[in-house]
């Protein structure tokens, strides 16, 4: 195995790094002391709808199109109703509307018949559903349902790895690292901390490194990274 790439994937667990971590915590959360999800909702069902549609798509196109959605159709019952056709006329803009269509109204066939009609809080109940993976189930839980989770999307990913949060080549470890490096009761908060710092400084292709307020305490800053952008 290449043994640079096997240490990215290894945590420093030295007292400097946890120093580092808490204080890259702590900005964050004072900067970032009202961030929450971008997506509309009003209740669990509208949420897990709105986070399948927010697959490759943005928080502001998928806000655009449920209003009127869920308008017309409340509920699993009335989703559930549906063709794909027909769905998929409604959430075109959002981009893979066929594969969604299906996804959204199987699982919706799937609440009323195994769960009662109610979005359930658990992973393993969530993961079953078609087109729900870890990140919208942690979305889900997390905000839905008030539960401690940390969701992984782009951002997530890609910011907590360029801080030093994570030292991961995937989702799934990345996620099993921030929960190791965060305080359980934080993991939500942080969450949404990370996607507000990846939208609005950390971005994929041109991060904004000169004005960001965590340069000093950033391994891709430090590291020389962003120099090769």
């Amino acid at each position: 195995m290449d043994k640079s790439k096997s240490s990215r994937n290894q945590i420093d667990y030295s007292s400097d790094k946890k120093t580092k971590i808490r204080e890259i915590l702590k900005l964050l959360e004072e900067e970032y002391t009202e961030a929450t999800t971008e997506l509309d909702y009003t209740n669990p069902f509208e949420l897990l709808v709105a986070t399948i549609l927010a697959a490759q798509c943005t928080d502001r196109q998928v806000n655009k199109v449920t209003p009127g959605l869920f308008r017309k159709y409340p509920g699993p019952a009335e989703m559930a109703a549906l063709t794909p056709e027909e769905l998929g006329k409604e959430i075109y803009s959002c981009g893979f509307y066929k594969t969604k269509s299906r996804n959204i109204i199987e699982t919706s066939r799937l609440l009323l018949a195994e769960y009662g009609g109610q979005v359930p809080e658990d992973m393993e109940s969530l993961t079953s559903l078609p087109g729900v993976g870890r990140k919208t189930a942690n979305v889900v839980m997390s905000n839905a349902f008030g539960k401690d989770a940390i969701a992984v999307d782009t951002h997530v990913f890609r910011v907590s790895n360029r801080l030093g949060l994570a030292a991961a080549e995937d989702v799934l470890n990345t996620e099993k690292q921030l929960m190791e490096n965060i305080p359980k009761n934080k993991w939500s908060e942080a969450h949404h901390w990370l996607i507000y710092h990846g939208r609005r400084v950390c971005k994929a292709r041109k991060p904004d490194c000169e004005n960001c307020f965590l340069q000093h305490l950033c391994r891709y800053q430090n590291e020389g990274q962003a120099s090769d952008d």
